[in-house]
């Protein structure tokens, strides 16, 4: 959806010009062209928009009946209490998220939040859906580990953080050229003051973006500078994971995945972010997000 465009594909909010499914017929578009005559309807971009919502509020039901089962079933010692009420708790104010990117006409640090808690989302059912085994088989001792798990996945949600700041502010092709930058190592004209400024008042329409390029150039110099401690930290967790018999598999996983975010990123910038492409680099970091939270979940236990 924010790779066409479709953020504002419906500039209201639950409904969709008004209504609970797109406008059809041409009296209804007719009738949303009076209602918002400053946008358009976009077909489709207004059912991406709605298809989105639709998914989302199922979600939401789903992660409500876990609360509600978990509250069932709390006096079974084996059963998460806590985390499934948090889940629920998280999917209710990222419902609130999405209705402020549309209300707010894609604010960037709303867009960026909304990224972030879709992928909060998705790592905590990924948690909550933690095996659960008598003997402990699938956990061992590798204690010295833990620092640096932990470190990787601060480090990942950093990461996933300045792609979505570049996303939202349209920085991906500030950056035209790979590996340099605006032909050089280093960009020779940036302002990071601007680029990282997380409120700039209401009322600004950010759909297309609203920095000069100096600004964009500072947001996507960062995220690349970003990917190269991403990829220190991660390969080195992914390289003590391989020297371990126990995680060798886990770290093969993450290796490879690491490689393929990487090659995704630089392919964003070479071929002018197709879609595909760049929709591939958003489920990749989502994958290498479930990877590190897994190499948490092994090694926490001793």
């Amino acid at each position: 959806m924010r790779l066409t465009d479709a953020g504002l594909g419906c500039p209201d909010w639950p409904g969709c010009y008004g209504q609970w499914v797109v406008p059809g017929s041409p009296t209804e578009q007719a009738e949303a062209l009076v209602t918002f005559p400053e946008r358009p309807l976009n077909v489709g971009k207004a059912w991406r928009e709605m298809i989105h919502r639709y998914l989302a509020t199922g979600l939401g039901l789903l992660c409500m009946v876990l609360a509600g089962l978990a509250w069932m079933n709390r006096h079974d010692v084996t059963q998460p209490t806590r985390l499934p009420f948090v889940l629920f708790g998280v999917v209710v104010f990222q419902g609130i998220l999405g209705m402020w990117t549309v209300t707010l006409l894609l604010k960037p640090v709303v867009v960026m939040g909304h990224l972030l808690g879709g992928l909060t989302t998705l790592g905590l059912l990924f948690w909550l859906g933690e095996w659960r085994t008598s003997d402990s088989s699938g956990l061992f001792k590798a204690t010295h580990l833990r620092p640096l798990v932990l470190a990787a996945l601060g480090v990942l949600a950093l990461q996933i953080s300045l792609g979505g700041w570049t996303s939202a502010n349209y920085a991906a092709l500030a950056c035209p050229d790979f590996p340099t930058c605006q032909t050089r190592w280093w960009p020779p004209v940036t302002d990071f003051r601007e680029g990282f400024l997380p409120w700039r008042g209401l009322g600004i329409d950010y759909e297309g973006g609203v920095l000069d390029n100096p600004a964009r150039v500072a947001i996507h110099f960062t995220h690349r500078l970003g990917a190269i401690v991403t990829t220190l930290v991660l390969g080195f967790l992914g390289w003590l994971m391989l020297k371990r018999v126990e995680l060798r598999l886990d770290g093969v996983a993450l290796l490879a995945t690491l490689l393929l975010q990487l090659v995704l990123g630089a392919s964003i910038v070479v071929y002018g972010v197709p879609l595909a492409v760049a929709v591939a680099h958003n489920g990749v970091g989502a994958l290498l997000l479930l990877m590190v939270l897994n190499a948490n979940q092994r090694i926490r236990h001793n």
